[in-house]
């Protein structure tokens, strides 16, 4: 495996391949980005090449947000990436992402300002403009994002094809923990006590699913008992809500394709999930 720093070297190094497979990170690197790995891996096959790249973009997090403190840990990321069968992580520093003021953004749809984007104001134009300035970068053929970021997976998806970008974007599956917690790597900053409670949340969208499944048709009820629940548990929501998949805009009683959304503090820490429901 190849750990590239410079966007030079990066091209120099990928003009030879055919196929090339990208993962986008962050680092702090879970299970749940292993298994982007692993898909990468699968769709690229013998002859492809997995390229994973690990950088804090500042542009996305807001005023008050962790930027500061969201961790760096590009040995151990490294690591597993190798274990992974990743071929190339490409780790640029701030100047190299951004080598001037970033005055040129990517400005998305009506999407970006509801949900996430009503709570974490420009989050989606930062995501927009660091993807699509990586795939300039990367210029993979395929593109691998994980469903737990599902408003994210739906601006990255509408890009791609408004822009005609030449990149199959492959969503992957959300990985759970055993008792069903999504995994993200802010579940690090739980206390033993908020990681016991934290599986209430997927617990909850899970009991919205279970509800429609059955029939159940009033979405505003089954969101508010969903707050009011999660609530008394000590949990403060920002949204628990039921959303058409194909644009999360709110569902008629005939749209049969859905999802479940969540927001929620728990103690200092915000945790977001989801679900899909077929009906």
């Amino acid at each position: 495996m190849e750990i590239i720093h410079t966007i030079s070297e990066l091209r120099s190094r990928l003009k030879v391949e055919s196929l090339i497979v990208f993962v986008p990170t962050m680092g702090s690197l879970h299970a749940g980005h292993i298994d982007l790995m692993r898909v990468a891996r699968e769709r690229a096959g013998v002859g492809g090449c997995v390229i994973v790249s690990i950088f804090v973009n500042r542009l996305q997090f807001g005023p008050k947000e962790d930027f500061g403190k969201y961790p760096r840990t590009l040995s151990d990321d490294c690591d597993k990436c190798r274990a992974a069968r990743v071929d190339v992580v490409f780790a640029p520093d701030e100047s190299e992402m951004y080598p001037e003021p970033q005055t040129y953004l990517v400005e998305p749809s009506e999407i970006q300002h509801i949900l996430e984007g009503a709570v974490r104001s420009g989050h989606y134009r930062g995501v927009a403009t660091v993807v699509l300035k990586l795939f300039n970068m990367v210029q993979p053929q395929v593109a691998v994002f994980g469903k737990k970021d599902y408003q994210q997976c739906r601006v990255l998806d509408n890009m791609a094809r408004q822009l005609n970008l030449p990149v199959e974007m492959l969503l992957a599956e959300t990985v759970r923990a055993d008792d069903g917690l999504a995994l993200s790597s802010r579940n690090g900053y739980l206390s033993p006590n908020e990681r016991t409670e934290a599986p209430q949340l997927s617990a909850a969208l899970s009991a919205i699913k279970s509800a429609l499944r059955k029939g159940e048709r009033n979405f505003v009820a089954l969101e508010s008992h969903a707050q009011r629940t999660l609530m008394a548990r000590g949990w403060l929501p920002d949204y628990i809500v039921i959303r058409r998949q194909s644009d999360l805009l709110p569902p008629s009683i005939s749209d049969r394709a859905l999802v479940v959304l969540a927001a929620a503090r728990l103690g200092a820490t915000r945790l977001i999930d989801n679900l899909e429901v077929s009906i």
